[in-house]
C-alpha cells in the first residue's frame, strides 16, 4: 500500500474550512451519490438559490474536494474521491499524533 506524505495543518484546515458548512456538506453527499451533475441538479436537490449553491460549489471545487469540467452549456462537478480520502486519512493521522488518548498509566506527557 503506498504511503502518501501527511499533508501540512494548514493545508488540512483550508480543506476542513471548505467543509465547514452544512450546505457545503449536503452538496458534497448529493455529489457522492450521483456520480457528477450540474449545478442546476443540486438546486433541485437542495432548498438554495442557484447563487448560493454555486458560490458553495466554487468553495469545494478551490479547496480541490470538488472536480468542474465544462460540458456544452453546463458545468458538471464531481467529488474528487481520492482528494476526500486523502483529508481523511490525513486528519486521522493528525488527531492520533496529537490527540490520541493517553494509555493507560500515562499522563499528559506520555509518562
Amino acid at each position: 500500500m503506498e504511503t502518501r506524505p501527511a499533508e501540512p495543518p494548514a493545508a488540512i484546515a483550508a480543506k476542513l474550512a471548505a467543509l465547514s458548512h452544512p450546505a457545503r456538506l449536503q452538496i458534497l453527499r448529493h455529489l457522492s451519490a450521483s456520480g457528477s451533475c450540474c449545478c442546476g441538479d443540486v438546486v433541485d436537490r437542495l432548498d438554495l438559490a442557484q447563487s448560493t449553491v454555486s458560490q458553495h460549489l466554487k468553495v469545494l471545487v478551490e479547496a480541490g474536494l470538488v472536480r468542474y469540467s465544462p460540458d456544452r452549456q453546463r458545468s458538471r462537478y464531481a467529488i474528487d474521491r481520492d482528494a476526500v480520502g486523502a483529508l481523511a486519512i490525513s486528519f486521522v493521522g493528525f488527531m492520533q499524533g496529537c490527540c490520541a488518548p493517553a494509555r493507560a498509566g500515562e499522563d499528559d506527557h506520555g509518562r
